[in-house]
């Protein structure tokens, strides 16, 4: 092994895992089959409000191949199992208990009223048929104002009200800023805008399935989740099953996106069913019962005043948002709003800030956190505003950006809502993509077809943002109230023929671990890149981690394999100092190999690996091992940024908007492999692209979920979609050792306010000055041919509230 050897970090290397993931020759959840194993299936309510007046179970247990059928006082006849929320955000947050199937009541359409089990799925989909079940309905509670007004029905009448918490921040009180409402009394522009988040589903690919054999002394779970340690440790402590004795496992999961980041009933219930029966047990949703009963994201109503000087200068925010909760509180539902409220600032230096969420019950199916999580929703909000008051004082809109944001200079910055950016360049991120959107080029063509009086006229959205990820320090965590630290765990096996093994506590679904973590191992103790294989999601081998989510698997667990990774080359040192016969202080390492300085004597880790197995001639009370772990607690989050361009075109008569052109520059930090970053940018600008454009979960007045298929419920296809232009700057980060930042929700975040900030601006000088998402073609042609200042009854002066009838959908918004 020489010194010569090429770096593998900034290669764009193709991932280890595709070609298993390619070709379907791996193992996802549904596809196990175990001796004897049962399956379950889930008879859910089709009413949103109810009091369950009796469920006869007779005629579905003489189903044949239907061993029994178990309602919630069969599973859980003393009320005591509640589903886990980790993040109650403020002391007296209501929080109603969330039972694994209905008890006594239903709150939302899709809650679980009873489960069947059988000797095949086909048996026991035929059997819920055959359940009786007698609903007395309630009033139906649905919109955010519709909650909170006087009078409305409530949710769950025990709690009194369809309040969950209200949390605020206010830097004149944190001493980050000054009062806000002192900067809009003394401000000479008040902007107010209402912006809305529509509610959306996050549509993985691979289902939800679970599957628990109870057979073995331990009890082992499947499931295709992202948080195989967190389920196991929730499972334990509101099932009481011993720790040490459930393993919980994720194989190879097809997408999550958030959605499977909650711990569900449906896993609850396989564990106590195959408990009860001692039998291995499977549940497997449908499509459509993944759309009406996996959690949903979003949902948010978003109260904005923005104030500032003529000339453009920001002087203060305020935010007052209402965040639906659904029926109840998800694992970390809470507190999603509020990981936005440390990003509706964003990149701009804002002298005040003040925040509320409130969060909300209503008759609809749990919400929880959703790629980004809070940070779409506070980038959508401010880049909005930016525009709009960019409008207001007559300001081209990149240089009111410009003028506000935080100069390359300043960094690090302390910013109004107390984190501290830690690097940054939003100037160069931002011409790099000017110059390949041809910027000016665009305006000059916008203003010829606005003076030729188009049918389809030009619009130019941009976004330029920052997101804090890398959910980080266990300490701020704490400070909080979040339920979890933010540290992450690897270990790194060396075994005798000098081939690597790294265990990691972040659970891949989808991002590409097993290639990454392979490249920064292969350069941190120099082996070649196919002799390191990765293992996660598996509890027992890896028995200790946080998992995937929040873009922190690279800025988090990726370090924790580095901090492995330099105990493992300490060690090395050691025995390598004692085979050479020299000082350890004098030996030195690169690329693989230990070197004397100033001779040629050199030996290479894999000799070194093979003599620590041999043991037969170690340095004085050394163990015959270089194995070695880390638990990294990150200082800071990390905080990736870049401009996003989006050129749009509109048909004025049709509504139809085309998207001609989409640049982004984004940056990143470090970049371990160009390949994944691709990747994960372009799967991130389909989802924020597919929010402005197509997909929203709607419910008819009596909270039926009208998009239960992907027939109503509407994803983009490669056809709907533009051939992105990307590129990158690099500001290492200074937090970590690898200067790298986040990546996986970037995309996301900055997409959709460039997409609609697009579309409005084609339209504006029709007297629009904003369009409810998504933005179909019957709402940007209601939106201009009626002059309405919002479409979809959620306009800013032009009257309307929520809960008001969509024409187009025929549901409530």
């Amino acid at each position: 092994m020489t010194s010569t050897m090429e770096p593998e970090i900034g290669k764009a290397r193709r991932r280890k895992e595709d070609a298993r993931l390619i070709t379907g020759r791996t193992r996802w959840t549904d596809n196990l089959t175990l001796p004897g194993m049962l399956h379950l299936a889930v008879l859910r309510s089709p009413v949103a409000h109810a009091r369950i007046t009796s469920i006869d179970t007779s005629a579905a247990k003489q189903v044949p191949g239907v061993l029994d059928v178990y309602t919630a006082d069969d599973l859980d006849p003393e009320g005591a199992i509640g589903m886990p929320c980790a993040w109650p955000i403020t002391p007296d947050m209501k929080w109603p208990r969330r039972p694994v199937l209905a008890q006594g009541t239903v709150n939302y359409a899709g809650e679980g009223v009873a489960v069947v089990v059988a000797r095949s799925p086909e048996a026991a989909e035929d059997a819920l048929s055959e359940i009786d079940v007698e609903y007395d309905e309630l009033p139906v509670v649905l919109g955010l104002e519709n909650a909170l007004a006087d009078g409305a029905p409530l949710v769950h009448e025990e709690l009194g009200t369809n309040r969950s918490a209200v949390w605020t921040f206010d830097s004149a009180e944190a001493g980050s800023g000054g009062d806000v409402e002192q900067a809009i009394a003394d401000s000479e522009v008040v902007l107010r805008r209402r912006f809305r988040q529509q509610r959306l589903i996050p549509a993985f690919m691979e289902p939800r399935s679970v599957v628990v054999d109870p057979t073995a002394a331990q009890l082992t779970m499947w499931s295709a989740t992202q948080v195989p340690h967190i389920l196991k440790t929730m499972s334990a402590l509101t099932l009481g099953i011993p720790e040490h004795q459930l393993r919980v496992i994720a194989p190879d999961v097809g997408g999550g996106f958030g959605g499977k980041l909650a711990v569900i009933p449906e896993e609850f219930i396989a564990l106590l069913v195959a408990r009860r029966l001692g039998r291995p047990v499977k549940w497997t949703e449908s499509r459509s019962e993944s759309m009406a009963a996996a959690h949903h994201g979003r949902d948010q109503v978003q109260d904005i005043t923005i104030c500032a000087t003529r000339d453009g200068t920001v002087t203060g925010l305020k935010v007052e948002l209402l965040a639906d909760m659904g029926a109840y509180l998800g694992l970390v539902g809470p507190g999603v709003p509020i990981l936005g409220a440390f990003m509706f600032n964003s990149i701009y230096k804002f002298p005040a800030y003040h925040f509320t969420c409130t969060n909300v019950f209503t008759n609809t199916m749990v919400t929880d956190a959703y790629r980004g999580a809070g940070r779409p929703e506070a980038t959508y909000a401010i880049e909005r505003i930016m525009d709009e008051l960019a409008v207001e004082i007559g300001m081209e809109p990149m240089e009111l950006r410009k003028k506000n944001w935080i100069a390359h200079d300043e960094f690090p910055y302390t910013t109004v809502a107390t984190l501290t950016y830690d690097s940054g360049n939003y100037e160069v991120a931002t011409e790099k993509a000017m110059e390949l959107f041809d910027y000016e080029g665009l305006r000059r063509e916008q203003r010829e077809r606005r003076e030729r009086g188009d049918v389809v006229q030009l619009g130019i959205g941009i976004s330029t943002f920052t997101e804090m990820c890398g959910l980080a320090p266990s300490r701020v965590l704490g400070s909080l109230d979040y339920g979890a630290g933010g540290w992450e765990h690897a270990a790194i096996r060396m075994l005798p023929t000098g081939k690597v093994e790294v265990v990691t506590g972040s659970s891949a679904h989808g991002q590409g671990h097993e290639t990454a973590w392979s490249q920064i191992v292969a350069d941190q103790l120099g082996v070649p890149f196919e002799d390191v294989e990765v293992l996660h999601g598996d509890t027992q081998s890896s028995h200790k981690g946080l998992d995937t989510y929040g873009s922190r698997s690279l800025v988090v667990g990726g370090i924790a394999v580095v901090k492995a990774a330099e105990k493992v080359v300490d060690k090395a040192r050691k025995i390598a100092a004692h085979m050479m016969e020299c000082s350890e202080d004098d030996v030195e390492f690169s690329s693989g190999a230990f070197k004397v300085k100033g001779t040629d004597r050199s030996t290479n880790i894999k000799d070194i690996a093979f003599a620590a197995f041999m043991a037969h001639d170690l340095p004085d009370g050394m163990e015959p091992s270089l194995d070695s772990e880390a638990t990294f607690d990150p200082e800071n989050f990390s905080y990736p940024h870049g401009t996003h361009l989006c050129a749009v075109e509109v048909d004025t008569e049709t509504g139809g908007v085309k998207i001609r052109s989409y640049v982004c520059v984004d940056d990143v930090g470090e970049v371990v492999n160009p390949l994944i970053v691709e990747g994960q940018i372009h799967g991130g600008l389909a989802q924020g692209i597919a929010q402005a454009l197509f997909e929203e979960a709607v419910f008819d007045e009596s909270g039926t979920l009208l998009a239960g298929t992907f027939a109503d419920y509407l994803l983009p296809s490669a056809a709907d979609l533009p051939s992105f232009i990307t590129d990158r700057t690099e500001t290492p980060s200074t937090t970590n050792p690898l200067g790298v930042k986040g990546v996986g929700e970037a995309g996301t975040i900055a997409s959709t306010p460039a997409v609609v900030n697009a579309v409005v601006d084609a339209v504006r000088h029709f007297g629009v000055n904003d369009i409810e998402m998504p933005c179909t073609p019957m709402r940007v042609w209601r939106a201009i041919h009626t002059g309405e200042k919002a479409a979809g009854g959620l306009g800013n002066e032009a009257g309307g509230g929520l809960g008001s009838i969509d024409a187009e959908h025929g549901g409530t918004q």
